[in-house]
């Protein structure tokens, strides 16, 4: 079995959380560095599979016949499957405890859904006949997307489960950077497979590339493997050990009304830190959902000069076929958005690891608040990124001409970077502290309504406002999304901390 929680100890990366020490104490016992490691480490390969999806669900959908107005549409499954699986997650989590452990068995379940969406998404165009390919990809982007939040929430339960008050800050900030690296190498991989390897990053009318479907094999296999060193890695505390509340055993089974009656009864009950808290969220994640849906068009067109008429699927049938230079364009620039999506995830990363550090010196307030500004001005400047003279980049592991608009574009990603770690961290670590410990999981799943309703909100505005107002420009889109990650900087001032955890 694995080594004794000790704080003299020394740091063992294959050590493993022992519950059966301590158990007398109603105090969580101080983790080493790589204790707290093995319990976000599955949180890497997640963020992995989260990363590829993010940087060309777009490309896929688009690919498949998608027009810029119905993309955000296509991507409200993300939300919503959030909506739906998370409070249930959170709640089911709290009640369970067998031989596999609490929040384990649902993280274990995510990891191996999530990879068979993974494996099948890229296929659309070939796996089916019966229904059209575009329909089956936003089929498997929900299936992706329910699996992920099937992991999502119990990853965060599981933190504030196992790690003490005292390393709460530290130890979110580790899930935040291992959240990152995860993002980096899963956005990149494409272009590497492209650029590297030497797979072909164009898709004809209704396919999708090589480079894409193979990222995704490689996405769902570093996936299942870092979910499966968690869960074999860390031995979750049974029940009324070290703070954690009992098993409510003597509750008699609910049906759903009354199941429902419960959770809007907690909904209205919420910590006043949550109800705070969630503004910030709305404005900040109403951004992100915008970066993850346009950026891909917005940078083809501003940065590689594209017209958005080759956006539109309907006139890309009249003509027939895609010239090679714009098939070439659009991919180079899809390759791109991994990159400067891997950029603003390793500077996230950076971020992550002094994060904690600046929070326990000036606050988490003030640490959040400058963080979500500095991304907020990071989205508004790309519109000055402009310039298309091309230049030869070397990336180390290959050289590539691209704009020079393009290589600008790494510098906003640094404010996104600090926005995106803060996300990732700062609202938890507050809210953990004003959280019943009895109900941790289903408030923590409560949380992800503050995640999903404004993305969806953003889902159903974002096409029509492209549409109707920017003439499918999709830049405007993107400074859109610069001026609600400014209000939600402005929005943390009113966010009121409490110091404590609750007993009760």
């Amino acid at each position: 079995m694995g080594n004794q929680i000790n704080p003299s100890s020394q740091p063992n990366p294959n050590s493993q959380i022992n519950p059966s020490l301590q158990q007398s104490s109603q105090q969580k016992p101080r983790l080493s560095f790589w204790q707290i490691w093995n319990v976000s480490f599955g949180f890497l390969g997640v963020q992995f599979g989260f990363a590829l999806q993010n940087a060309n669900a777009s490309r896929i959908l688009s690919d498949l016949g998608a027009d810029l107005h119905s993309l955000s549409l296509f991507w409200l499954v993300a939300p919503i499957m959030g909506l739906i699986i998370q409070p249930i997650v959170g709640a089911a989590s709290d009640k369970t405890w067998n031989r596999v452990g609490r929040r384990n068995p649902y993280i274990l379940a995510g990891g191996i859904a999530a990879a068979i969406g993974m494996l099948l998404m890229p296929n659309s165009g070939t796996l089916v006949s019966f229904i059209t390919p575009l329909f089956f990809g936003a089929m498997m982007l929900a299936l992706m997307d329910a699996s992920f939040n099937l992991a999502f929430q119990p990853f965060r339960a599981l933190v504030s489960d196992m790690v003490p008050a005292e390393q709460r800050n530290i130890g979110y900030s580790i899930q935040s950077f291992l959240i990152n690296i995860g993002a980096v190498f899963g956005s990149i991989l494409p272009f590497v497979l492209t650029n590297v390897i030497g797979l072909e990053n164009t898709a004809s009318t209704g396919q999708v590339a090589p480079s894409v479907i193979w990222a995704f094999y490689i996405g769902a296999s570093v996936m299942l493997g870092s979910v499966l060193w968690t869960v074999l890695r860390t031995k979750e505390y049974a029940p009324g050990i070290n703070g954690l509340a009992e098993l409510d055993t003597a509750k008699p089974e609910q049906n759903l009304i009354e199941k429902l009656t419960e959770f809007f009864s907690l909904v209205k009950t919420m910590p006043t830190t949550m109800k705070q808290l969630a503004v910030v969220q709305f404005f900040s994640w109403f951004a992100l959902f915008i970066m993850w849906v346009y950026t891909m068009p917005a940078i083809a067109q501003h940065i590689w000069g594209i017209d958005a008429k080759w956006f539109d699927p309907t006139y890309l049938e009249s003509i027939g076929s895609v010239p090679a230079h714009i098939a070439q364009a659009k991919g180079t620039a899809g390759d791109w958005v991994g990159i400067i999506f891997a950029a603003y995830a390793l500077f996230a990363a950076i971020a992550s690891l002094f994060m904690a550090k600046v929070a326990n010196k000036i606050g988490r307030k003030l640490t959040y608040s400058i963080a979500l500004l500095a991304g907020g001005i990071g989205f508004i400047s790309i519109m000055f990124m402009q310039n298309p003279e091309l230049i030869l980049v070397n990336l180390a592991i290959t050289t590539i001409e691209v704009p020079q608009g393009a290589v600008s574009l790494i510098l906003p990603m640094v404010g996104v970077g600090m926005a995106w770690a803060a996300i990732l961290a700062m609202p938890y670590s507050i809210l953990a502290g004003s959280l019943p410990v009895k109900q941790t999981g289903v408030y923590m799943g409560i949380f992800n309504f503050t995640i999903a309703a404004p993305q969806i909100v953003s889902g159903i505005l974002t096409g029509w406002l492209l549409t109707a107002l920017f003439d499918n420009q999709a830049i405007y889109i993107i400074m859109l999304a610069g001026a609600s990650m400014i209000l939600a900087a402005l929005s943390v001032y009113f966010v009121k901390e409490k110091a404590e955890q609750p007993t009760v």
